[in-house]
């Protein structure tokens, strides 16, 4: 009966064979055995590999095999490639640490491999009845460059150039947007840069909810807060009485039955403005007195007497030289 071999390659001599070399050709079996349960052999990548492996059909000499060793350390100085390992389509499992330079594709000859990064490793289980090769666990090392943020690519970690972590700062690049879901996930609310920015700025969010019906305001230094519109006077109850007056506020004034004296406002600053309205058509004959409580009232240091019917105006408070001017004469 003539030897056999096992899946290894291993030479399983027949009764009474190989008479004077048996116990060389079993030497070679455990050397080989050996190789596979705990062989480690380095290798100078330089391009797409075979590794080599032979059946032990009669050799008496053990040959140190790459194909055959457990654990299998890629060496070499590549960058930025990616290159092909092929090893044995035997039933056989193997350790790759792959310090190539290169992205190291773990093959046995068939569609299913393992991609096995520069700087990581894994563990390959090879099947030769599909002639495939399983990575037993997933790649744990990180992807893309220094300080890119990882993601799921396909199963295994990735980064990437346009999103990245500084470790103070979060970077979105090419005007990618940030997106906020809404309950279903089916639509969003996304923010974003312009497309060219001049130079680059910060927004520091306000330090509170603010009120209703406030708005957001810049105080052109990036920093944002809540502030009431204000662009118009808030208009106040009939006046009927003296009174004073209060900025960016309008005031019907009903003078049917006395006189009345609106002081303005003991400190104005630039761009204040108040408005009067009479309010019964009776300025002609009860007047209003605008006093002007220490500041010019259109450069003079006098108080303004108004006497004209159904008269409507604005006060606005320029400086200490001019004082409150009429905005419209």
């Amino acid at each position: 009966m003539a030897s056999t071999f096992s899946n290894l390659g291993l030479n399983l001599q027949a009764t009474g064979e190989n008479s004077g070399t048996w116990g060389d050709l079993t030497n070679v079996n455990l050397q080989e055995i050996d190789n596979a349960i705990a062989g480690v052999v380095t290798i100078t990548l330089t391009g797409n590999t075979t590794l080599a492996f032979t059946t032990n059909s009669s050799s008496t000499t053990f040959t140190d095999e790459a194909g055959r060793n457990k654990t299998l350390i890629l060496s070499g100085s590549l960058s930025a490639t990616t290159v092909t390992v092929t090893v044995p389509n035997i039933e056989k499992d193997y350790v790759v640490i792959n310090n190539s330079g290169a992205t190291a594709i773990i093959s046995s000859g068939g569609a299913t491999t393992v991609t096995v990064k520069t700087g990581s490793k894994n563990y390959v289980i090879v099947n030769p009845a599909t002639t495939s090769v399983i990575a037993a666990v997933p790649d744990t090392v990180p992807g893309g460059s220094n300080t890119q943020i990882q993601f799921n690519n396909n199963g295994a970690f990735d980064g990437s150039a346009n999103l990245v972590w500084d470790g103070t700062n979060l970077n979105i690049g090419a005007t990618g947007e940030a997106r906020f879901q809404d309950t279903t996930g089916g639509q969003y609310v996304g923010l974003k840069a312009a497309g060219t920015v001049p130079s680059s700025y910060t927004l520091v969010l306000p330090t509170a909810t603010g009120t209703a019906d406030q708005v957001i305001k810049t105080d052109g230094s990036g920093n944002l807060s809540f502030a009431t519109v204000s662009g118009g006077a808030a208009w106040q109850a009939v006046k009927t009485a003296d009174f004073n007056v209060t900025a960016k506020e309008g005031y019907f004034v009903n003078t049917t039955s006395t006189t009345i004296t609106a002081t303005l406002p003991g400190s104005p600053t630039l761009g204040d403005f108040v408005s009067f309205i009479d309010y019964a058509g009776t300025f002609d004959t009860n007047n209003l007195t605008i006093a002007r409580n220490g500041k010019p009232i259109q450069g003079d240091a006098s108080d303004l007497t108004v006497s004209v019917e159904r008269a409507g105006f604005t006060l606005v408070f320029t400086d200490n030289t001019q004082g409150w001017l009429l905005q419209n004469k």
